[in-house]
């Protein structure tokens, strides 16, 4: 064999080589080599922007002010539309970013959350509650809900479950607030005069997001052939599950949380000590919506997601069922403890894994169908709770965590409006 043969024997089994091994599929074509490290300071700073924006999404509960004659299962549906609404309109929303980025977006849904106080402070009826407290600051906030997770998800690959997991704590950090905060107001003002002040304070958080996030992408035109639910992203099997088990796991993540004043109040659990407990679970759900995503980055992010709803479900089955014959305040402490952080773990993680099956250039059409499915369930999943009457406390003063904020239900005492 002559010498002029070796090179070309060689690169043919290069060749060959390279067409054995598979090609490395990039979580964001492209674009990976363009991005700063790790998203740099905007990407941090639109994080920050992200979970302030979150730190808004609350709820609030009438069951002693205006909305005496109504049952709980009734005022229930009211965050139950709240809910499904912050999910729902996610593929609208996330189509919209995708294209022309976080402000027009922004921009309408803060100043509708805004709006939707308002009328909650001026609202006498029921449907009045329904149209503002449930539709208006619904949308609104599914709108600063998508637009954070969207941007937040362009700016981060390898650090994404880190940076998601922040943003999405600052609805915990709400959550560890808003109780202390809504409390006092509301003993000096009464109620109206609470929801007018939590609409000045949110009004000065939501600003603040406005100028922190912003897109990795630029602004592209309109495609008018494009789908606003991208129907094709469930001919990847693994994609469909992953959907299908999350919906299945979020029809039943909040009833802890729905029936947790209740059962505080049935092991006597006192009013001040009910309230430190909403206090305890969303700082339990602030570190499990941090830490646990900073580990996925390392392990992966759907062992992380099945290791904290199969944690979750046990705790319930070991912690929660029990307290219907060895009731007691610690017990509810530890369950507090156990359930914030692996029922906020599966929360952080939720995103990073449907980011994985798109590209950058389709999150926020991917996100948004995730959401879509899953916005049905707290429909059907959310709408039955404890009624006054099964309290053993004339007072029952509630406070409902929903995951992403607090309720909290007035004394008796009033203020001037």
């Amino acid at each position: 064999m002559s010498d002029s043969t070796i090179p070309s024997t060689i690169g043919s089994q290069q060749d060959e080589e390279k067409a054995i091994q598979p090609p490395v599929v990039s979580e964001s074509p492209a674009l990976d080599s363009a991005l700063p490290p790790e998203g740099g300071l905007r990407g941090w700073l639109c994080c920050a922007g992200g979970s302030l924006g979150l730190i808004g999404i609350f709820q609030t509960t009438y069951q002693e002010t205006l909305l005496k004659d109504y049952s709980s299962s009734e005022i229930s549906w009211i965050f139950t539309i709240q809910l499904a609404l912050i999910w729902a309109p996610g593929s609208l929303f996330g189509r919209i970013v995708d294209t022309y980025g976080p402000r027009p977006v922004m921009l309408p849904c803060t100043f509708l959350c805004l709006f939707s106080l308002c009328m909650t402070s001026l609202a006498t009826e029921y449907y009045q509650i329904i149209l503002a407290q449930g539709i208006g600051y619904g949308l609104g906030a599914g709108g600063i809900f998508t637009t954070c997770l969207v941007c937040v998800s362009q700016w981060f690959v390898k650090q994404r479950g880190l940076a998601l997991g922040v943003t999405v704590a600052g609805s915990s950090i709400g959550g560890v607030i808003f109780p202390f905060f809504l409390k006092l107001v509301m003993q000096d003002v009464g109620f109206n005069g609470m929801v007018r002040y939590t609409a000045l304070f949110l009004g000065i958080v939501l600003v603040g997001a406005f100028f922190l996030v912003s897109a990795r992408l630029p602004p592209k035109k309109w495609d008018s052939e494009m789908a606003w639910i991208d129907f094709k992203v469930f001919k990847n099997r693994g994609f469909a599950f992953y959907c299908l088990g999350s919906y299945f796991v979020m029809w039943g993540l909040w009833a802890p949380f729905d029936y947790l004043p209740s059962m505080a109040q049935l092991s006597g659990m006192s009013d001040s000590l009910a309230l430190y407990l909403l206090a305890i679970v969303n700082a339990a759900s602030l570190f499990g919506r941090i830490i646990p995503g900073h580990i996925g980055d390392k392990v992966g992010y759907f062992n992380i997601i099945v290791a904290s709803a199969f944690l979750s479900c046990i705790t319930i089955l070991c912690l929660w069922l029990p307290f219907d014959y060895y009731a007691s305040n610690a017990g509810l402490i530890v369950f507090a403890l156990a359930y914030g952080f692996f029922s906020g773990a599966f929360v952080s993680i939720m995103m990073p894994c449907c980011a994985k099956s798109g590209s950058l250039e389709t999150l926020g059409r991917q996100i948004g169908t995730y959401q879509g499915v899953i916005a049905i369930s707290p429909c059907s999943g959310n709408s039955e709770h404890v009624e006054p009457e099964d309290v053993p406390d004339s007072d029952q003063e509630l406070h409902r965590p929903s995951g992403h904020g607090v309720d909290v239900e007035d004394d008796g005492r009033k203020g001037p409006d």
